[in-house]
């Protein structure tokens, strides 16, 4: 019978974080062992996500960045949840080629959505056509919410993203992860705990405040370790990437228009869009990594010339080196931009903050061409935050229209970020990390690509 398995994603996880603050997580790595682990380009979640369960890097599963320019409709599109966006076969599948009866949990881990498993939960929120936003989730099967939020209460979307993001949510999955294992019995779970993202991003990796927010994470996937362990499970804690200071925010596309190779649309509002299908050349800014979509191949050389001038940015690749990284995919801008260590990319493409788009002081995760870390912060500039929040969430709540334009677009507020690799010599800092319960798969080096193996040997012996 194979012994259950439960992978605990926690993001933002190092090695240097194990000792006196992190008790669970130093306990797991000393009855088992730990590495860094070596990562992909480019270091951002759902990128590294899919390599660590399909065991390919991006070139072959196709999830080059968070979100990426789809040419047929000459949109960009972030954060889609269709599991069939992954090309390869994922760990959840060779396991059921294996043994028939072999079952798996996704809890929040991305990509959730028509995933082959047979419990999965992920954020859903509902969008009336009155403008309103509802939080809820999305489950297979699809009554396993209604049976999560009967007990736990609504997942606390606000809590998960955005400038209320802390630990009630990496304690809701908790909460949820355990109640599945435990009733489920599934032979994978699979746990995804985003909390370190949050402060990490805001504070910077040096900031000291960071100790509570690590403190806090282990606290809860110590709960998780012990209810897997109370159960005979074998126990995995990884993380995806690592976060590192930054102080210099790039904004790529403000430099592709003053070229005249970036197109807006005006608004009839007033304000202005990206229009991507118009443009010769545009960025799709995910962290420290931008995908440029360059519409002419004549234009290519001209534009990585530009680029590879501009402060702040260390390397440009076409597709003949893109191939040296494994980000060659049909999928990926016709160059690759990484930042420069303490630099990181911005989506903003207005050179006016009066013509922003009226999304850009919002939180909206699926609008913006790009990524946008400036949504974990209030706006500073805004007096009595606190009473635009209550006046904005009255209206929801009595079912009203509402702007909740509370985003800063001072991109100078982030002070961490990730998506490039590691500087050498460095991969305790900036490096994701592995820990095991067991030393039976124990190695010296843990590429990203080993990891499905890993696990799947872990459960099944070589």
């Amino acid at each position: 019978m194979t012994k259950p398995l439960i992978v605990i994603n926690v993001v933002g996880l190092t090695q240097e974080m194990l000792g006196d603050r992190t008790p669970h997580l130093t306990k797991l790595a000393n009855e088992g062992f730990s590495r860094s682990m070596g990562t992909i380009l480019p270091a951002v979640t759902c990128s590294a996500q899919s390599t660590l369960l399909t065991g390919l890097m991006p070139r072959d599963h196709g999830i080059v960045a968070n979100g990426w320019y789809v040419r047929d409709l000459a949109e960009v599109m972030f954060w889609k949840q269709s599991n069939r966006l992954v090309q390869g076969e994922k760990i959840f599948e060779t396991a059921k080629r294996r043994d028939p009866a072999y079952t798996t949990a996704k809890m929040f881990w991305w990509y959730n959505m028509y995933a082959p498993v047979d419990w999965s939960v992920t954020p859903r929120p509902s969008y009336p056509a009155d403008g309103r936003k509802v939080f809820d989730s999305y489950s297979q099967p699809e009554g396993l919410k209604d049976e999560l939020q009967s007990d736990l209460g609504v997942f606390p979307l606000l809590r998960f993203w955005g400038p209320g993001a802390d630990i009630t949510s990496s304690r809701w999955i908790v909460d949820a992860s355990i109640k599945v294992f435990q009733e489920k019995k599934p032979n994978l779970t699979l746990v995804y705990l985003p909390h370190l993202d949050y402060n990490l991003q805001r504070l910077g990796a040096s900031d000291p405040a960071i100790d509570q927010d690590i403190r806090e994470i282990d606290q809860e996937a110590g709960r998780l370790i012990e209810a897997g362990q109370k159960a005979g499970a074998e126990i995995v804690v990884l993380s995806e990437y690592a976060i590192t200071d930054v102080s210099r925010p790039v904004h790529l596309n403000r430099i592709l228009r003053e070229q005249g190779w970036l197109k807006v649309r005006k608004e009839a509002l007033g304000w202005e869009t990206m229009d991507c299908g118009a443009s010769e050349a545009f960025a799709v800014a995910d962290h420290q990594i931008a995908h440029v979509y360059v519409q002419r191949p004549e234009k290519i050389s001209a534009v990585k010339s530009l680029l590879e001038k501009t402060e702040g940015v260390e390397m440009v690749l076409d597709r003949s080196q893109q191939a040296e990284f494994g980000i060659d995919h049909e999928r990926a801008g016709e160059l690759v931009v990484i930042a420069a260590p303490g630099a990181w990319f911005t989506y903003y493409f207005w050179l006016d903050d009066s013509l922003a788009p009226d999304y850009a002081r919002t939180v909206d995760i699926h609008r913006k061409p790009g990524y946008d870390p400036v949504e974990l912060f209030v706006d500073p500039t805004i007096k009595f935050p606190k009473l635009r929040i209550a006046r904005r969430l009255a209206r929801k709540i009595l079912g009203f229209r509402y702007y909740m334009d509370l985003t800063s677009l001072d991109a100078s507020l982030v002070k961490g970020s990730h998506g490039r690799l590691p500087l050498p010599g460095k991969e305790e800092a900036e490096a994701p990390l592995f820990i095991c319960s067991s030393k039976a798969i124990e190695r010296d080096e843990i590429p990203m690509t080993a990891v499905k193996e890993m696990l799947l040997e872990l459960q099944f012996g070589k």
